[in-house]
C-alpha cells in the first residue's frame, strides 16, 4: 500500500520548515527569520509508531500577495493540497490570529481534504493556551497547540493526523492491474507518449480520476490484458510556475510513483540525460520501482554506428545508482518502438515478482564465497550461515551472519551481481538486508 500524504501549509514564517524539520528528524529544510526563505516544496519519508507517510513542506501562502515569488509559492502550496490525504495548516499564537489565516482557511476548506489545525510557537501551555483558543474563530476545528521549535505537542498532533490516513485495505492493492507511472522533467514528452500508447486500436476500459491524487489513471487494454497508466504529464499545463523552480514536480511524481509497479522514466534525447532526471530517477529507485529509461525524440538525433553505445554510456554514468534499468529508444512523434514498451513492462513486472527458493540461493551463496573469500577485520573473518528471499515487489532478501559490521557493502553489491547472473532480475532494484545470527563456538 502507497504512503499517506502530509502537507504542511500555513502564511510564510509561521515555523512550517522548523515543524518539517522535528517530524523529518534532519535538518533538511531552510529555517530563517525572513517570509519566503522557503521557496521550493520538499519531501521526506516519515514513520511515527507504525504509520509511514510522506511529509510535504511547502512555501507559504500569501493569499492575495502580487509578488512573483510568492504567488508561485501559492501555486506550489496547491499543488501539496490536491496532492495531500491530510493537511496540517500551521499558525502563529505569537502572532495571533491574521487575515491572511482566514484566507488560508478558505482555501483550504474549498480542498475538502481533511485539515488539521495547529497553532506554532506555544512553549507554555498555560501562558498561551487563552491565545490559542483564537484560532476557534476560523472554524475548520480544534486547534492543536505546538511548540515545532521544543518539540512540545508533536505526539498528539500526529495521533489526530494518523486518523484520518485511509484504511489497511487499500483497492489498489486488490487490483492485480500493473500499474506504470510516466514521469520526467516537463517538455520531454510524457504526454506525447501516455497518448500513443493508450490511443491507436487500444481500447480504453476506464478513465477516472486516482484516488486522492490529482494524476488521472487510465486504464487500458493491450493484447488481451489489462494495465493503469498514472499520467503526472498534466501538471505542467496546470501550473504557472516558472522554469527555475524545478523541483516544483517533485512531490507529484513521489505519489505517482508510489503507486505504480513500473516506473517509465522519460528522457530526452536532445538534451541527454541531466542531474534533475538523475533526482526524479532516484525516487523510484528508493522506492524499489521496476524502472525503464525511456530516451524520446529519439528521431531527432543524428546517428551513426556508435551513436547508440555512447548515449547508454552516458546514461549508465549519471544513473550509475541503477545499473539494472532497462534502456528504450522511442519517439512518439514517428511511434518509434513504442510498441515494445508493453513487452519490457511484462518482462519487468516478472522479475519485480520473481521468488527464488531458498537452497537455490544458498547455493549461489555457497558458490560465491568459495569464489571470492569474505572480508575480515582485526583477524575477524565474515562468515555467512544462511540467505533468504522475503518479498518481492523488489525481490527483498536477508543475509545471515556472524557480525554486521564485517559486511561491507561491496561484498553485498558483489552477491547481487551473482544473483543477477544466475536470474537476471532486469528492470528491477533488489534488496539485501543484513541480520546477525550468533553461533555457538564448538
Amino acid at each position: 500500500m502507497s504512503r499517506p500524504v502530509v502537507a504542511i501549509v500555513g502564511r510564510p514564517n509561521v515555523g512550517k520548515s522548523t515543524l518539517f524539520n522535528a517530524l523529518a528528524g534532519e535538518m533538511i529544510s531552510i529555517v530563517k527569520d525572513t517570509p519566503g526563505v522557503t521557496r521550493d516544496r520538499i519531501y521526506a519519508d516519515v514513520t511515527w509508531l507504525d504509520k509511514e507517510f510522506t511529509l510535504i513542506d511547502t512555501g507559504g501562502i500569501e493569499p492575495d500577495s502580487k509578488d512573483v515569488i510568492l504567488s508561485q509559492m501559492r501555486e506550489q502550496a496547491q499543488i501539496a493540497i490536491d496532492t495531500a490525504d491530510v493537511i496540517i495548516f500551521i499558525t502563529d499564537v505569537r502572532q495571533g490570529l491574521v487575515d491572511a489565516d482566514s484566507k488560508v482557511a478558505d482555501m483550504l476548506r474549498r480542498s475538502g481534504k481533511p485539515v488539521v489545525l495547529v497553532v506554532n510557537k506555544v512553549d507554555h501551555f498555560e501562558k498561551y493556551m487563552p491565545d490559542v483558543y483564537e484560532f476557534y474563530n476560523l472554524g475548520i476545528g480544534d486547534p492543536v497547540p505546538v511548540s515545532a521549535a521544543s518539540r512540545l505537542g508533536l505526539g498528539d498532533m500526529l495521533e489526530i493526523v494518523t486518523e484520518y490516513f485511509p484504511g489497511g485495505s487499500d483497492e489498489e492493492d486488490e487490483d492485480g492491474r500493473p500499474r506504470i507511472a510516466i514521469v520526467g522533467k516537463p517538455n520531454v514528452g510524457k504526454s506525447s507518449i501516455i497518448n500513443r500508447l493508450l490511443g491507436e486500436n487500444r481500447v480504453i476500459v476506464s478513465d477516472v480520476a486516482g484516488t486522492t491524487r490529482d494524476a488521472i489513471d487510465t486504464g487500458v487494454v493491450h493484447n488481451g490484458k489489462e494495465y493503469v497508466f498514472i499520467d503526472t504529464a498534466g501538471l505542467r499545463r496546470k501550473s504557472r510556475i516558472k522554469e527555475e523552480l524545478e523541483r516544483y514536480s517533485i512531490i507529484r511524481t513521489v505519489t505517482a510513483v508510489e503507486r505504480a509497479d513500473v516506473v517509465l522514466m522519460v528522457i530526452d534525447a536532445t538534451e541527454g540525460v541531466t542531474e534533475q532526471d538523475a533526482k526524479i530517477a532516484g525516487i523510484a529507485h528508493e522506492r524499489g520501482k521496476g524502472v525503464i529509461i525511456v530516451v524520446n525524440k529519439w528521431d531527432a538525433i543524428e546517428k551513426d554506428d556508435r551513436t547508440m553505445k555512447e548515449y547508454e554510456k552516458d546514461i549508465r554514468h549519471v544513473l550509475s545508482y541503477m545499473s539494472y534499468a532497462e534502456i528504450m529508444y522511442v519517439s512518439a512523434v514517428t511511434g518509434q518502438r513504442l510498441g515494445k514498451l508493453y513487452d519490457m513492462i511484462d518482462m519487468v513486472i516478472s522479475n519485480q515478482t520473481l521468488r527464488i527458493a531458498t537452497g537455490v540461493l544458498n547455493e549461489i551463496m555457497t558458490e560465491a564465497v568459495a569464489l571470492q573469500q569474505p572480508p575480515s577485520d582485526k583477524g575477524k573473518r565474515l562468515k555467512l550461515y544462511y540467505i533468504t528471499q522475503v518479498s518481492v515487489k523488489p525481490p527483498t532478501f536477508v543475509i545471515f551472519v556472524n557480525d554486521r559490521e564485517l559486511m561491507h557493502f561491496s561484498y553485498t553489491r558483489y552477491l547481487e551481481n551473482k544473483i543477477r547472473e544466475a536470474f537476471g532480475f532486469r528492470g528491477t532494484s533488489l534488496k539485501f538486508f543484513i541480520r546477525e545470527r550468533k553461533v555457538k563456538e564448538q
